[in-house]
């Protein structure tokens, strides 16, 4: 399954049960915000910005809360795969992957 967005421009991938996300935290953050896509060197990631800090997997609920309420999705849907510790993370978001893919343009300005 492709998403119609060239997947070297945009940070997510789609899969049969919903998509890959690619997410640039910036903890400690003034205000929480999600959306823009920044460069990286594993390619596009969403950037998001969290109040919480890194300690204790406190910001990496917070960026599935966030990302929960920005995509209509329960928090269950939203899996951290990769980057526990790290600025660059990658998320598993259950659902349907094309309205994922189009709630996820309608944060990146697509």
């Amino acid at each position: 399954m492709r998403d119609a967005a060239d997947s070297a421009t945009v940070p997510w991938r789609l899969l049969p049960e919903g998509v890959a996300l690619l997410v640039r935290a910036t903890p400690g953050a003034k205000r929480a915000d999600v959306g823009g896509v920044v460069e990286t060197a594993e390619g596009p990631a969403l950037a998001v910005k969290i109040t919480e800090v890194a300690e204790k997997g406190r910001a990496n609920k917070a960026i599935v809360a966030l990302l929960a309420r920005a995509l209509k999705v329960p928090k269950s849907a939203i899996a951290l795969k990769r980057g526990e510790t790290a600025r660059l993370k990658r998320f598993f978001i259950e659902g349907e992957a094309r309205a994922l893919a189009a709630a996820l343009r309608k944060l990146t300005g697509e």
